[in-house]
């Protein structure tokens, strides 16, 4: 998976670096900054301007690095099986005023009652379905891009009209929507031709850009808002009836007023969620249209009702909120399409680990290029180890982890090791044999029965390998 460095820059002396980086990222356990990827790599005491100039001078090319990611990938596929990509958009932050694409951002932890504003970076993140068994998979980063906004108009410029129109087509150029769809044509482009992709995104990607912009090919699948307002298809015109043809049908139900139509019946699917599997209630109403994806595009319109749970066992049953789904292709299976759906969940888990496991935003880089690519290094480095070790479980060449803690012990293993398990396992693989040398175990004398016990030192081994 390293390899994929070579063809992500024009050098072999950038390659050879980049490789290092990718592995230092991996290996570090301090703050991702490029002063500790420099130490960890040992280069901490020659000249160290090239790894600086290495993501500054735009010398690498980010898609390239997961090339090798997504071919992995799409070979573990059958070729009728389409491509499942998961799309959302994080905030890194950052406190420094100079740094390119840093502005006020929504908080997206704050609280629903009030809006907080923080100063940060944009990025979107394409992740792809890697399919486990009973019907579970790992969401792998097949893309990380920087998406900025436009900088705020200078007040000296409120008031020229001019100014004012290239500022309105400039904040159109650098929205989210436009700049996730130049992505999502650039992945189209490179996924063979006869495999299908299914875009999968929450209630933000659901609009008219991204609907009516959408390559050959795809399907979008997202949340909508419960009170859309949708049209059945236009009955045939009638012969010899004067007029334009209709566009729009009769007003169908919202998707509020389907869920608690009782005429329509509920379906029972199967399908994998937080672990095991689940019954999902549903409801669906095909074709239908909406105004904002266009007369031309046929929709379907998928009711989830709220699942129970419990938060310990014998609790009062309490309920989630419904989900409702816009699929913008109606001959999509039901049960493949809330399947599709639900593995989207496996793209804020990685949001969360490349942040606090990775360091991802650590580096203090200010120039464009390099907010560009340096991130997106640490993420395709986090992406390169999943797809290392999820090839190897489908060869029949299972993980051993290390031995966790006893009180971390437990009854039954998940389906794939957590990101923690494999950091420390590949970490002992590279340092176990310099910090515990394996020679001359046998000139050591124990300690005599008639002296007491030493005090505990600090297992530096333990610490580094297992504590993490």
């Amino acid at each position: 998976m390293l390899a994929a460095s070579r063809d992500a820059t024009h050098s072999p002396g950038a390659a050879a670096r980049l490789h290092q980086h990718l592995l230092a990222s991996l290996l570090c356990p301090e703050r991702l900054t490029l002063t500790n990827l420099i130490c960890t790599r040992g280069g901490q005491h020659a000249d160290w301007t090239a790894d600086y100039r290495l993501y500054s001078r735009g010398r690498v090319q980010s898609d390239a690095l997961f090339a090798s990611v997504r071919s992995a990938l799409e070979a573990q596929l059958p070729r009728e099986r389409p491509l499942v990509v998961a799309v959302d958009d994080t905030l890194v932050r950052k406190s420094g005023t100079k740094i390119a694409g840093v502005g006020w951002k929504r908080d997206p932890l704050g609280p629903a009652f009030q809006t907080n504003l923080v100063r940060g970076q944009r990025y979107v993140q394409f992740s792809a379905a890697w399919p486990l068994t009973q019907g579970a998979a790992r969401l792998v980063p097949i893309g990380f891009h920087h998406a900025p906004g436009a900088p705020k108009l200078p007040k000296a410029l409120a008031e020229d009209a001019t100014a004012q129109a290239l500022h309105r087509a400039e904040r159109q150029r650098l929205s989210l929507t436009v700049q996730t769809l130049a992505h999502l044509k650039t992945l189209r482009a490179a996924t063979p031709a006869g495999r299908k992709i299914v875009l999968t995104g929450d209630g933000g990607y659901t609009n008219a850009r991204i609907l009516k912009g959408l390559p050959e090919a795809t399907t979008y699948l997202g949340r909508m808002r419960k009170d859309a307002v949708l049209h059945h298809p236009p009955a045939p015109q009638e012969p010899g009836r004067k007029g334009r043809k209709l566009s729009y049908g009769a007003q169908a139900p919202t998707p509020e007023e389907l869920l608690r139509e009782e005429k329509i019946p509920w379906r029972h699917i199967e399908a994998f969620a937080a672990g095991k599997r689940h019954r999902f209630k549903i409801k669906t109403l095909a074709p239908v249209l909406w105004r904002k994806a266009g007369a031309e595009k046929k929709l379907r319109l998928i009711v989830i009702a709220p699942l129970g749970y419990r938060l310990r066992q014998g609790s009062k049953l309490l309920y989630r909120q419904p989900a409702y789904l816009l699929c913008t292709d109606p001959e999509l299976p039901l049960a493949e399409a809330l399947q599709d759906y639900l593995w989207r969940w496996g793209i804020e888990v990685n949001f969360r680990e490349e942040k606090s496991l990775i360091g991802t935003g650590d580096a203090q880089v200010r120039g464009e290029a390099a907010n560009e690519h340096q991130p997106a290094m640490t993420v395709a480095a986090y992406s390169q180890l999943w797809a290392a070790a999820l090839t190897l479980q489908s060869e029949d060449q299972p993980l051993t982890p290390l031995r966790p803690p006893k009180w971390r012990a437990r009854q039954d293993r998940p389906l794939a090791p957590s990101t923690g398990e494999l950091l420390r396992l590949l970490r002992y693989e590279y340092w176990a044999s310099a910090l515990r040398p394996a020679h001359f175990y046998h000139f050591e004398t124990g300690t005599p029965p008639d002296t007491s016990a030493e005090k505990c030192t600090p297992d530096l081994p333990a610490t580094l390998l297992c504590a993490a």
